[in-house]
């Protein structure tokens, strides 16, 4: 392996979901953060940010959703109204850069390849890491549960989605990451099974929607 990984993310938005994106990176960048993903769904844009240690706190969000909303009305990306939520990755968290099969190596995951690989899309498995532009792990032996597993490599650029697994492994390991950062988001159950919104008292007042 070596020490300067890709930092290319796996970028899928399209649509006004890309051009948000686009949008957020810059600011993200300039805050010390980074951009996991985008989403939207109906009149709610979702963005997914951490630092580079993988924890995000609650005044990150709030930070960068202050600072972010002024980008999305002047660009007017949205037509009519909209719902900004920022949120962490949180623990069954995306994978999207080389650095994130790096460090959570040890743990299941799920791939959804946007180019199938031996006439496959889907692969689930333990995750050995990342090496040479391929994401590597462990899958099922096809020739019986009684055999060991099989190390298998896909190309990092055709991955569709890749996340991990919830398990009670995977729930330790962040909290043991998290004991550095009490402050920090450790996953979306932090806001009542929500994907971490921002309702702040301002926001309640002044309306978090955005038209």
């Amino acid at each position: 392996m070596t020490d300067a990984l890709p930092s290319t993310r796996l970028a899928r938005e399209t649509g006004p979901a890309a051009r948000i994106a686009a949008l957020a990176e810059p600011v993200l960048d300039g805050m010390g953060f980074r951009l996991v993903r985008v989403k939207l769904i109906g009149g709610t844009v979702q963005v997914m940010a951490e630092r580079p240690d993988g924890t995000f706190t609650i005044d990150d969000c709030e930070k960068f959703s202050r600072a972010f909303s002024p980008v999305l009305d002047v660009n007017d990306v949205m037509s009519g109204r909209y719902h900004l939520e920022v949120s962490s990755p949180g623990i069954d968290r995306p994978l999207v850069r080389a650095q994130d099969f790096e460090d959570w190596a040890g743990h299941e995951v799920k791939l959804e390849m946007a180019v199938p690989q031996a006439g496959r899309k889907r692969f689930k498995g333990e995750l050995e890491g990342y090496s040479d532009g391929e994401v590597r792990l462990f899958i099922e032996n096809p020739e019986g549960a009684n055999k060991e597993p099989v190390l298998i490599g896909v190309p990092f650029a055709d991955i569709g989605e890749a996340k991990l697994t919830l398990t009670d492994e995977l729930i330790e390991a962040a909290k043991a990451r998290l004991k550095s950062n009490p402050n920090a988001v450790a996953d979306a159950s932090d806001f009542d099974g929500e994907i971490n919104p921002l309702e702040t008292e301002d926001d309640e007042e002044e309306g978090n929607d955005n038209g």
